[in-house]
């Protein structure tokens, strides 16, 4: 099965284009203002418009507010909720969107406990930990606590935290994960460069 790729952490509506391009299937929207990477609700809206047909916007939130999200939602219309805080499911099940459940790698975390807790996610995102910071952090976790996860009874599993060119068919290769999500690793100087961004694409898509 092809591994899907979402692009996390874009800004602009031409940064979209060129992941759409490349051949992503998602395009992520950082809503938590402590990122640099955080979008104002018009950006978010004006990216989303840029997006084409058959390729998710997904909106990525820290521990938000219900009248937050609401305002995501009837705003931005992304098609797909991402909840990267300590969320519950009757929280994150409240919006009417599908949404995936991020998991901080912490040691001694229970990964498939919070897949199990929450079992109408689309999907759980498992990112590496780092104190205060949520997502982006360019550092990987320990791949052997997942490794195969694509032969479990659980959730789509997507990798993130610390994907790059240089690890990315290794990553590939020990998880077999449903999805990737790559932030910093097609990042040049702090922004998106257009060109990792389609070699990591590439790279992904010739893994198979």
């Amino acid at each position: 099965m092809r591994t899907r790729i979402k692009i996390c952490g874009v800004t602009d509506p031409d940064t979209a284009r060129v992941a759409v391009a490349a051949g992503a299937d998602a395009i992520g929207l950082i809503f938590h203002p402590p990122s640099k990477r955080h979008l104002e609700l018009a950006q978010a809206a004006a990216i989303c418009r840029a997006v084409a047909p058959f390729v998710s916007t997904v909106a990525v939130m820290v521990n938000p507010t219900a009248e937050s999200v609401r305002a995501i939602v009837e705003q931005v219309e992304p098609d797909c909720l991402q909840f990267h805080g300590e969320e519950s499911p009757d929280f994150c099940v409240g919006f009417g969107r599908p949404y995936l459940k991020a998991v901080q790698m912490a040691p001694g975390v229970d990964w498939r406990e919070t897949a199990r807790r929450h079992s109408s996610a689309r999907g759980i995102l498992l990112d590496t930990h780092e104190d205060e910071q949520y997502g982006g952090t360019g550092a990987t976790f320990d791949w052997g606590r997942v490794r195969c996860v694509g032969k479990l009874d659980l959730p789509q599993i997507i990798l993130a935290g610390g994907l790059r060119l240089e690890n990315i068919a290794e990553a590939l290769a020990q998880v077999r994960p449903y999805g990737v999500d790559v932030s910093s690793g097609v990042e040049r100087d702090g922004r998106k460069d257009a060109e990792l961004i389609r070699r990591f694409c590439q790279q992904v898509n010739n893994s198979h």
